[in-house]
């Protein structure tokens, strides 16, 4: 998982502020980017173009039925659209910017998820231009439940009252505003420049203890693991499947939404417990030889 945002000082400073209760009670959440910047809501295209002697195209298709290959189609930068090979925008950049209040608040996996979109392609192959996902995640401890709601495509939350005019939220690439009772917290992508709004309030606020330890970085945080089998990733598959798992729980609901449905998930036997429907894009058929197991 690429959320090298997960060993910044900015996603163990969130935490802190979190945990120290600066921000009170949290109940929502609201994540957004300005991705898609590859092409999504499009249909296939036709034609073939020659592989060239430096691809295995087979082997690049690897579980996905057979296509022909056309140049700058799928191979290398777009196959982030395409529902064969890749997980839309949630799924890509979900990992940089839900990272950091799924991280603080604990969120672990929704048991209601819904939502709306532009349209998709008319094959229904690449995910739609513009989607909207809410996820709501049930209390846990002193916790109460926590709705976090998905924007992409170029749509954005409603704008702070409290944020200063002129002043942009998040920064070019998308941001988060995790809303407290007491105060609201405004991030970057990665969990960059954290930051109380409005500004006056920033300034005021007394930093926290430090209470985390610090990464070394990612790079030096896989390193580390190998050469000692007693350490381990920040961002470890106990933690990041979830988190993989709650972005593409969004993506089906976007699939789902013309049913007019909000899909009801049982995480503990991995279903949907209302929509059968649903429970089909959970997995997927394999091409002889890539299977697994």
């Amino acid at each position: 998982m690429g959320n090298q945002g997960h060993a910044e000082e900015g996603g163990r400073l969130i935490n802190e502020w979190v945990a120290k209760g600066v921000l009170g009670k949290v109940q929502e959440v609201h994540c957004w980017t300005n991705r898609p910047v590859w092409p999504q809501g499009i249909n296939r295209p036709v034609g073939s173009d020659s592989i060239p002697s430096s691809i295995d195209w087979d082997l690049w298709l690897g579980a996905a039925p057979h296509r022909p290959y056309l140049a700058d189609r799928y191979h290398r930068f777009n196959w982030r659209g395409w529902m064969d090979f890749g997980t839309g925008v949630v799924g890509d950049m979900g990992a940089h910017i839900i990272d950091h209040p799924y991280w603080a608040l604990d969120l672990g996996l929704p048991t209601k998820i819904s939502a709306s979109s532009s349209r998709f392609g008319a094959d229904f192959e690449t995910f739609p231009m513009a989607s909207k996902i809410h996820f709501e995640f049930p209390a846990k401890g002193n916790r109460p439940s926590v709705k976090m709601t998905w924007y992409d495509g170029g749509l954005l939350p409603e704008r702070p009252e409290i944020l200063e005019q002129g002043r942009m939220m998040g920064d070019n690439d998308g941001g988060v505003l995790i809303v407290g009772d007491k105060n609201t917290l405004m991030h970057g992508v990665y969990g960059r420049e954290p930051r109380l709004i409005p500004e006056t309030k920033h300034i005021e606020y007394q930093q926290p203890e430090r209470t985390m330890a610090r990464s070394p970085g990612i790079h030096q945080e896989w390193i580390d693991a190998i050469k000692d089998r007693s350490k381990m990733t920040t961002s470890h598959f106990e933690y990041s499947g979830p988190l993989s798992e709650t972005m593409l729980l969004g993506n089906i609901a976007t699939v789902r939404a013309s049913e007019n449905k909000i899909l009801e998930y049982d995480d503990e036997n991995m279903r949907f417990t209302n929509d059968d429907g649903a429970n089909s894009y959970l997995d997927k058929d394999y091409r002889s030889g890539f299977g697994l197991g």
